[in-house]
């Protein structure tokens, strides 16, 4: 029987395409990423009857759709949504669901699918995608009847924000968009939030009194600029040095006095000793306490933490899953720092003040300018764009070395000027800055890439020109994909293979896509250059050449070898 057979006849009939556009309008989206395909060409039609409160931003790779979905979701705290073709176009976009899954960030990706009739004979570009992204979604489904498009995008609103939040996939179709039905649009969802209680709340303030020695970490979902402001506050009332997890450096104000740094790649080395060595109260607020915010679990040890452990999350799933916390707290980052001046008596701020200050100072020596091989220092690279870059400016990066230094460098005074893949993703910076600039056009947004990551997605200029997204591109270029270089050299030193790098003139690629752009060659060149792309009235790209040796802040290329080379020799 038809389907429009079976729907109430109480409602006006819409296809498939059509309701399904309709939800995410009632839903509050207002921009979906895309490459179009012919699987979903009723959601097209949808979306074009819905144009003036979604804007359609299509984009030139899979993979740029889904990480801009995924930044646009760190930026406004709302679902990113994502649409793609079936088969190639949903396996491109995995990139970005794996982002989004370890990250936490709420997506929801919208798979064209092949039609039911055909379903399950390996029909063109047929795939069955609970299998393919059952590891990386927090749920997995296909839409078979048009009037249940209502329940299924209510479900995965709620599903992408609650507990920990993260990606959904729904697969949808083709002639199920097409279907004509009469079916109720759904009414927005209010995700359920977690919260402490009174007696947690009373427990942690007694270990706080009793502490001689505490961090607290934050991260994680579910944050936003109050949040930060009340996490300082609770720092202070609390007297703990704050520090913050992979890739989350924005979550805290970094001029804060009780800001430490941040527990990553190459973190301070005294924050490192400091944790491992000395803290007897870990508090730890939103952050899952993964292998880069450990130095590969090394930090704490699992699963019985050598300091008591104070684990807040949203989603009580993830309490207990590496560390046992002394005290679990499923509650959201907000809802926490709401209650925590409760129970809290002493604090210790006066008495830990010489110990969060002695950390505080070893934060701001740790970000001195270095010296470095070649005519270009990175450092002063990165210190040049505090100085001259406004405090809402957003710095979007990839992966690779060259991240080290923009990490160590730069101090983030606001939050959600960061994003950065906690999964070491290459290729998602320049779709993120993109994605940030169409989101808050009145900010600036710069892309931090090296030569290797910037390639992965450069297409995505043409995107940032179709939309007027006018994102400040720096191409840190050295030649090689730096990272997997060094260890080489570490580990198989002088046998280099696969890592070296033949570019193209980023330039003249620049100006094909309609930037502008010029190359730096020395330190003192770059504060003149990023000042033109600051007032350039489009796109404008900072190439930046640096010498290979330049490998980290504080290793070059030939100590990496040397270091291999000396390992090598203890065998």
């Amino acid at each position: 029987m038809p389907q429009s057979k079976l729907a109430a006849s109480t409602e006006h009939l819409r296809t498939g395409g059509h309701i399904l556009a309709d939800q995410l309008r009632i839903l509050g989206a207002d921009k979906i990423f895309c490459v179009p395909g012919e699987s979903f060409l009723g959601f097209l039609d949808g979306l074009y009857q819905n144009r003036a409160a979604i804007e359609t931003i299509s984009c030139r790779h899979e993979t740029g759709a889904a990480n801009m979905a995924d930044a646009y979701a760190k930026l406004t705290g709302r679902p990113g949504i994502c649409a793609v073709t079936r088969g190639p176009g949903a396996t491109n976009a995995a990139n970005g669901i794996h982002t989004a899954f370890q990250d936490s960030t709420p997506v929801i990706l919208l798979i064209g699918q092949v039609g039911r009739d055909i379903a399950d004979r390996e029909a063109f570009q047929e795939m069955d995608y609970r299998r393919v992204f059952g590891e990386m979604a927090k749920w997995v489904a296909q839409i078979d009847r048009a009037d249940r498009i209502p329940e299924y995008l209510s479900r995965a609103w709620t599903t992408a924000l609650s507990g920990r939040p993260g990606p959904v996939v729904l697969a949808l179709p083709e002639d199920m968009l097409a279907d004509e039905v009469a079916t109720q649009d759904l009414t927005p969802p209010s995700p359920a939030s977690s919260a402490p209680t009174p007696e947690a709340m009373t427990t942690l303030g007694t270990m706080i009194d009793r502490a001689e020695n505490p961090l607290l970490i934050v991260g994680g979902p579910g944050w936003s600029a109050d949040c930060a402001r009340a996490a300082e506050a609770f720092a202070e009332q609390a007297g703990s040095p704050v520090a913050t997890s992979f890739r989350c450096q924005d979550y805290v104000n970094n001029d804060h006095p009780n800001y430490v740094g941040a527990l990553g790649i190459a973190p301070l080395p005294s924050l490192r000793a400091y944790v491992h060595d000395r803290v007897d109260l870990l508090i730890v607020v939103g952050a899952r306490l993964g292998e880069m915010t450990t130095q590969g679990y090394s930090l704490v040890d699992s699963p019985n933490p050598q300091m008591r452990l104070v684990h807040i999350h949203p989603d009580a799933n993830q309490l207990g899953q590496v560390y046992r916390p002394d005290l679990a707290i499923a509650a959201t980052a907000t809802a926490f720092f709401a209650a925590a001046g409760q129970g809290i008596t002493d604090g210790g701020a006066q008495r830990r003040a010489a110990l969060i200050g002695k950390m505080r100072q070893d934060y701001i020596d740790f970000q001195l300018p270095l010296a470095a091989p070649g005519a270009v220092n990175m450092t002063e690279i990165v210190l040049e764009l505090s100085r001259q870059l406004p405090e809402d400016a957003i710095i979007s990066n990839g992966a690779g070395n060259y991240t080290v230094w923009l990490h160590r460098f730069h101090r983030h005074r606001q939050y959600r000027t960061q994003l950065a893949p906690t999964s070491g993703s290459m290729g998602y910076g320049t779709p993120a800055a993109i994605a940030a600039k169409l989101v808050y056009p009145d900010r600036v947004a710069v892309s931090f890439a090296g030569d290797g990551c910037f390639l992965m997605t450069a297409q995505e200029m043409a995107t940032a020109k179709q939309y007027g997204a006018a994102v400040i591109f720096i191409v840190i270029n050295n030649g090689m994909y730096g990272t997997i270089r060094m260890h080489q050299e570490r580990n198989h030193p002088g046998r280099v293979i696969g890592t070296q790098l033949e570019n193209p003139d980023f330039i003249q690629l620049a100006h094909a896509y309609g930037a502008e752009g010029e190359r730096v060659e020395r330190t003192q060149d770059f504060p003149a250059a990023l000042e033109r792309a600051r007032t350039a009235s489009g796109s404008y790209l900072i190439e930046i050449v640096i010498d290979p040796e330049a490998l980290t802040p504080v290793q070059s290329l030939s100590a990496a070898r040397a270091q291999g080379q000396a390992a090598a020799k203890t065998k």
